[in-house]
């Protein structure tokens, strides 16, 4: 006697008791492609670059940013401080927008995992962790550094040497460790991965991938700024190479085509 125990038949084999986890069931109707995921990570590119640069240039004219960042507290926390509403709002603004880097990491995902998943893969990994990385570095300006420059003017000596050391203390490992070095390490491996996919894929003309490679080498490099000082003109150069990059990488996403049999669920 069989036992037919959790099996059903099928109209394929009448005379056979098949597993229902061997029958292959049809897929559910209507597959989406992931152009719209795609497209919106090509826009988080361009429009974080360009409220990147906004915000840098603002804080370059009111705040003396990215050069007053070497002074010690009593010159920098009342120059934040005289900054105003405007200022701090300015900080809040430039701590968000690394969120941008989660859907350019997927939209890239989505694009090019065809070609190369696992470098893809990672590549949104690398995204994901820049945006957590430079968001713990940034918001140190307008949250603790900010208190601390509410509370400096009035605060004894002995107080004042506690805020310098916390003031030193958070921007050698929330800005230098996590936002400078981290963050920049992490999407330029996402810049790096992507680029290295574009090149291969050959989808794009050849000089948009090195580009992209270019850029993200000499983020590597322009990193290492605060072990030495020798870079610091490729870090320099690399402030206004990655804002092209990112819109230029954009425009890639926003106009990408996925072919007919490709589909996903994303």
């Amino acid at each position: 006697m069989a036992i037919a125990l959790g099996c059903e038949q099928t109209g394929l084999y009448p005379d056979r008791l098949v597993s229902p986890l061997l029958v292959r069931r049809p897929r559910s109707e209507g597959p989406v492609k992931p152009i719209t995921t795609v497209r919106v990570g090509g826009l988080a590119l361009v429009f974080g670059a360009i409220a990147f640069m906004a915000v840098f240039s603002f804080l370059a004219a009111r705040f003396d940013y990215p050069a007053i960042l070497d002074g010690p507290a009593d010159t920098v926390l009342p120059r934040l401080l005289a900054t105003g509403t405007a200022g701090r709002a300015a900080w809040a603004l430039y701590a968000f927008l690394p969120l941008i880097w989660l859907p350019a990491g997927v939209g890239a995902y989505c694009a090019l995992r065809r070609f190369y998943p696992g470098a893809m893969l990672l590549a949104m990994q690398w995204a994901a962790l820049a945006a957590i990385s430079m968001m713990l570095g940034l918001m140190r300006w307008p949250s603790v550094h900010w208190h601390l420059a509410q509370l400096q003017p009035t605060a004894t000596a002995e107080q004042q040497q506690v805020i310098a050391a916390l003031f030193d203390g958070l921007n050698t490992y929330l800005g230098n460790y996590m936002g400078e070095f981290l963050g920049e390490l992490s999407f330029n491996m996402f810049f790096l991965l992507s680029s290295w996919t574009l090149l291969r894929f050959h989808a794009t003309p050849s000089w948009v991938a090195v580009g992209g490679l270019a850029v993200a080498c000499a983020g590597f490099v322009g990193m290492f700024r605060n072990v030495s000082a020798v870079v610091a003109p490729v870090a320099a150069i690399n402030n206004y190479l990655l804002p092209l990059w990112m819109i230029v990488f954009g425009v890639v996403l926003l106009r990408h085509r996925l072919p007919d049999p490709q589909v996903a669920g994303a």
